[in-house]
């Protein structure tokens, strides 16, 4: 066999590429992951030690059935790796009665006979003290809500992977693919591959990967905080404090997250400058990001909102119009899967992602509807 032919090279070894990779690898299929930036780097959207995984979700209830494979696979790569990647807190949706966070989640928890309960201000304060919901907001607990390690998971599906013999390639930048007969062609920084099928799993970098389907990609800023409240209270410890997403005005939320050893993490969601390319995002965070924050906490967590920040960081949104992810071959070429499961809301769903991936390159098909994810919904 030749030595650089390969069943599947996979591009990208982000939370995607990675999971994908794994899956393809345990199935016995001779596969290869290139990176362009070295292992746990901080340039995309895999890294800041945190990632929520919810269950009532309130974009709509067709991820439930995806969200509770992700969560049966993320506890059986825990048992194979033997490392800890998600941790159950439970999770409060807060918002006003009608918004989209509270009324989104209990038609996912009606729909998919979820627990859940429905909290008024004062059985959320009985119960979680650090929280004091203004009046006239509700809070929708997500009992299996929790968070998740993305370092940690990133790193348990690549070296299980390896385990199974794929070949992993960091600081080896895609140049170009083609079509070579059937096959792929993949040409990098240092080498010639070919492949018979192709994954673009390329994060905010895939629209530079197809440029001929000028696929529909926003990439985002998203600058986080991790906040130093008084360090003698517990109140923000896991056993009392859960991972949350409250809908501060219409349309528009924060969230955030336990004590974790950076601090207690929180970040408005879809509030940063959109950027023409990804290698030029800004990386430095401002004050008035700060005074956001801190604006969108005061009417449920006042005392975290004045809270003094520790450290900050930025990570990269790729959002499709509809936030809605991309999973699809390409419409030209067959041979070539196009994957952004993406728009902020991603990361939890990877590792039933990586599996449905691999599916539907070894089987040609899965058993959940990929419709919704359609290229077609843009490219003709």
């Amino acid at each position: 066999m030749n030595a650089r032919h390969y069943q599947a090279v996979v591009v990208g070894l982000g939370a995607i590429g990675s999971a994908t990779l794994y899956h393809l690898a345990r199935r016995g299929w001779r596969v290869l992951g290139l990176e362009q930036f070295s292992a746990g780097h901080s340039r995309g959207s895999s890294h800041g030690d945190s990632r929520i995984i919810r269950e009532t979700y309130f974009e709509h209830p067709l991820y439930v059935p995806l969200v509770q494979r992700a969560h049966t696979l993320w506890r059986e790569l825990e048992t194979q790796s033997g490392a800890s990647l998600m941790t159950i807190t439970g999770g409060l949706m807060i918002g006003p009665p009608d918004g989209s966070v509270v009324s989104g989640a209990l038609r996912s928890a009606l729909e998919h006979n979820l627990p859940h309960a429905l909290l008024s201000p004062e059985e959320v304060r009985e119960r979680f003290p650090a929280f004091r919901l203004e009046k006239g907001l509700l809070a929708v607990l997500d009992e299996r809500a929790g968070f998740l390690d993305p370092e940690a998971c990133d790193s348990a599906h690549l070296r299980l992977a390896t385990d199974a013999e794929a070949a992993v390639h960091f600081d080896e930048p895609l140049i170009d693919w083609n079509l070579s007969g059937e096959k792929v062609r993949v040409t990098t920084n240092s080498a010639t591959y070919t492949a018979d099928r192709l994954v673009l799993a390329g994060g905010a970098w895939n629209r530079g990967l197809v440029p001929d389907l000028e696929l529909p990609l926003a990439i985002e800023r998203q600058a986080v905080f991790w906040l130093e409240p008084d360090a003698d209270t517990k109140l923000y410890d896991k056993a009392q404090f859960p991972i949350y997403a409250y809908e501060y005005r219409a349309g528009n939320i924060c969230y955030g997250f336990p004590r974790l050893p950076r601090g207690v993490k929180a970040s408005v969601m879809h509030s940063g400058e959109i950027a023409a390319d990804p290698d030029d995002v800004k990386r430095t965070v401002e004050e008035s990001e700060v005074d956001q924050l801190r604006s969108a906490l005061r009417p449920v967590l006042p005392a975290l909102a004045e809270a003094p920040v520790r450290e900050s960081d930025v990570c990269l949104f790729t959002n499709t119009p509809d936030h809605d992810f991309i999973i699809d071959f390409h419409p030209f070429f067959p041979q070539v899967l196009i994957s952004s499961p993406c728009s902020g809301h991603g990361f939890k769903f990877a590792s039933a992602i990586g599996e449905i991936q691999a599916d539907l390159l070894t089987k040609g098909k899965t058993d959940f509807d990929l419709s919704p994810f359609r290229l077609d919904r843009w490219v003709g």
